[in-house]
């Protein structure tokens, strides 16, 4: 077994989470856990049981925001997807039993295949292979968004409200961000977020479309299949899922896409470095946006708003983030470099407002 460091024991016990396995799945003769440290949200374990290659999620330990990091939620809508087009791991196992891991959390099957982090796959470093991931990308979360949520059990007014979403995605991430300020005003203030907040507030697009939202959908979300051709075989990270406005989604995910003509990224905040789409073939943000439109139907007429909320919502994870790596609850080594990420991210915010950084 793979461990023996205090943040893994903090996050796993290898005896109990065995025998709860064992439990509900069956004995077996060969078992071992590793700390997936890829996200750097809910943590990540595979699990080998017997034949079985298996994934499991639970928050990181400590006091998180609330709603941040629910895995159970997570749960429920990647099981209510099982059998659509959206692409997901298979489920196994919840468990709401605090005496196993000390919080949630939930098993599926791993998939194989891989995710785009720091750069692009060997395979795919074409220009053909390369505009069909992207597309690939926006495809996919058109599916998401053409699901039909009450049908699969994720009900209007029970799973998520999408009157007021948008609106309310403004407040909340406001309310994390104060959260994460409660800790880290002592090291350092980001006032610039007070402006990209005041903004938002002012600037909220009435009457968006309701659907399915993935809430965190990503090219780092999603695991393309060990083929040549680039086809997406999982979306992950489900954890901020609810009804509300896909635009949402679509602005986040173009947060993340670099353009060639865009300025240097900032250097602090991760995977926002990674500027390998600008290679040849890839398509633009306006590409992306046609096909979305194409797909769907909506019509993508607010990009400042979409895109300053998106970069909002980042400086907020990164502000919790800090937070937590200030209180000692991570050994996540992007954490501290949130110090300077977050005033680099609310700078970003400001030129998207102020058309510095077009779609």
């Amino acid at each position: 077994m793979t461990g023996g460091d205090d943040y893994f024991g903090r996050i796993v016990d290898e005896g109990k989470l065995a025998a709860y396995l064992e439990a509900e799945l069956g004995p077996v003769d060969v078992y071992d856990v590793r700390h997936h440290k890829e996200g750097h949200s809910n943590e990540t374990l595979f699990v080998t049981w017997g034949g079985d290659e298996l994934v499991v999620r639970r928050p990181p330990p400590g006091e998180t925001a609330d709603t941040a990091h629910d895995v159970l939620r997570e749960f429920r809508v990647v099981d209510a997807l099982q059998g659509t087009e959206v692409r997901v791991p298979e489920t196994v196992l919840a468990c709401d039993d605090h005496d196993v891991l000390g919080a949630d959390f939930y098993v599926m099957r791993k998939v194989e295949g891989d995710v785009f982090r720091e750069s692009e796959p060997e395979r795919f470093a074409n220009p053909e292979a390369r505009q069909q991931v992207g597309y690939e990308l926006v495809e996919n979360l058109a599916r998401i968004h053409e699901v039909d949520y009450d049908a699969v059990g994720l009900e209007y007014g029970d799973f998520g409200y999408p009157p007021g979403f948008t609106e309310r995605q403004v407040k909340r991430w406001s309310e994390q961000i104060m959260w994460g300020f409660e800790v880290t005003a002592e090291e350092r203030e980001v006032t610039e977020l007070y402006d990209v907040m005041e903004w938002l507030m002012d600037n909220v697009p009435e009457d968006p479309p309701a659907t399915l939202v993935h809430g965190d959908y990503k090219l780092d979300n999603v695991m393309y299949g060990p083929g040549d051709d680039p086809e997406i075989v999982a979306v992950m990270d489900w954890e901020m899922a609810t009804l509300g406005d896909p635009l949402t989604d679509l602005g986040w995910m173009l947060s993340y896409w670099w353009d060639p003509k865009d300025p240097e990224p900032p250097r602090s905040t991760d995977s926002l470095s990674n500027t390998f789409m600008t290679r040849e073939g890839y398509p633009t943000r306006r590409d992306l946006v046609n096909r979305y439109e194409e797909l769907t139907g909506f019509s993508y007429d607010n990009d400042r708003f979409y895109r300053a909320l998106a970069v909002y919502k980042l400086a907020g994870l990164g502000e919790m983030f800090f937070r937590r790596y200030l209180e000692g609850n991570s050994d996540d080594d992007m954490y501290p470099r949130m110090r300077e990420g977050v005033p680099a991210l609310a700078e970003r915010a400001l030129r998207i407002i102020d058309g510095e950084e077009p779609l």
